[in-house]
């Protein structure tokens, strides 16, 4: 297509998961030639036959369109292009000590087909200095090429391999639009590499391109999720206090929303996902003595599972040989992600403890990951389990859950951690 720049027109895209792909269908969907690359043959192999190998309004037409159209390919090996977009997991090991591995391996194995003039994009969330981790990884593996980098005296000369942070700040289940709606922060490791990376973003992004540079960029996203997690823990503090009082936290926080100033956020099991439940503890492996705050709500939001156990232990010591159902199993409504889901800690645990017999619903899997089948945890529809449960633990407000049978309900023992059925 001849509005697409040519200096941007080949693109190579590093890891095919829920960021990548979507972004590299979205692209090939804009007239680019997208070459994506994940490390599993059977992602690869997926993608080239036009399907998708997970869940995201949309993609399936996007990827089948962008494929049949010839302008989307996948490979296990990276291939040469105009722009490598790195957008591999980026998990923490133990300790919460952050886990750069995957970051690393796409630097290097990227470091081969670069030439000069090339711009690289990280859109992993990262923590603070991940992006001049990739210029430093690609200085190594490539000598001969010009990297921009502290101490280093052609950043500015033309032909230089461009290095800049561009972090994905889209929800689940409106990627598609988002990749293009929203406001975009870019931040390179030197002035010209945040230049030419928000010339790119110009090309397709209907919102706003901010630019920075790459610290404040990598921090910035990791602030957007903190502020959330900050936010969630004095809502699950405030349940806890509530309980203790005998006050109604729904009701209290719906109340205090209504200052024009204040936003509390619904409680809930725990926080999950990829973002909110990580995000934090780089900020903290950053800067220790200096974020006390966000570590306390990090301690906050990952205890509360073990309160829902708790909970529903003493509970279940009322029944002989109890059944729980556990509703919902994804880490926030109507997805069908289970990344670091305090739900599935919740029926694990439960099924470990051996506290009842454990019953899962939920209706975005067909099958329940290997640790919780493992446990002994039984996936059910959501009307079986309601009849079988002595105990009815609410852990996602699914909206199909909202449309459960009441009467059956009130029958039955409810622990709801989230407001579904208040």
């Amino acid at each position: 297509m001849s509005h697409i720049d040519p200096q941007f027109r080949k693109l190579c895209v590093m890891g095919l998961g829920y960021i990548g792909l979507p972004t590299a269908s979205l692209l090939a969907s804009k007239g680019f030639e997208v070459h994506g690359v994940d490390v599993s043959p059977r992602v690869v192999e997926t993608i080239n036959a036009g399907r998708i190998h997970i869940r995201e309004p949309e993609l399936d037409i996007l990827v089948k369109s962008a494929v049949q159209s010839g302008r989307l390919k996948a490979d296990t090996q990276p291939a040469p292009a105009d722009v490598f977009i790195l957008a591999v997991p980026t998990p923490f090991m133990d300790g919460y000590q952050p886990d750069l591995t995957y970051v690393e391996a796409a630097t290097r194995a990227i470091a081969p087909a670069l030439v000069s003039g090339n711009l690289v994009i990280l859109e992993s969330t990262s923590p603070v200095g991940t992006t001049e981790l990739v210029a430093q990884w690609l200085a190594e593996e490539r000598p001969d090429l010009r990297l921009p980098g502290r101490g280093n005296d052609n950043v500015d000369a033309a032909g230089t391999v461009r290095v800049a942070h561009c972090p994905e700040r889209v929800l689940p289940g409106q990627i598609i639009r988002e990749l293009v709606d929203n406001d975009r922060i870019v931040g390179g490791v030197d002035d010209a590499s945040t230049a030419t990376a928000a010339e790119f973003y110009l090309q397709f992004v209907a919102g706003k391109v901010l630019t920075t540079d790459s610290r404040t960029a990598e921090l910035a996203k990791l602030t957007e999720n903190t502020f959330r997690d900050v936010n969630i823990a004095l809502a699950n503090e405030l349940s806890q206090i509530c309980d203790h009082l005998g006050v109604d936290v729904w009701e209290l926080i719906q109340l205090a929303n209504h200052h024009p100033r204040v936003n509390i956020l619904r409680p809930g099991p725990g926080v999950g996902g990829h973002c909110i439940a990580v995000d934090p503890w780089f900020i903290v492996h950053s800067a220790p003595e200096q974020s006390r705050l966000i570590r306390a709500a990090r301690e906050v939001n990952t205890g509360k599972p073990d309160l829902v156990v708790a909970k529903t232990r003493a509970k279940a010591a009322r029944i002989q040989n109890p059944t729980i159902a556990c509703f919902g199993l994804a880490y926030k409504p109507d997805i069908d992600d289970l990344r670091e889901s305090p739900a599935v800690e919740i029926a694990q645990h439960l099924a470990e403890q051996r506290i009842g017999r454990v019953l899962a619903v939920e209706p975005h899997i067909d099958t329940l990951p290997k640790a919780l089948a493992e446990a002994g945890v039984e996936l059910r529809g959501a009307d079986e389990a309601l009849v079988e449960a002595d105990i009815v633990l609410g852990l996602v407000a699914h909206r199909r859950f909202q449309k459960l049978s009441r009467q059956i309900l009130q029958e039955k023992i409810v622990i709801d951690t989230c407001g579904l059925w208040r």
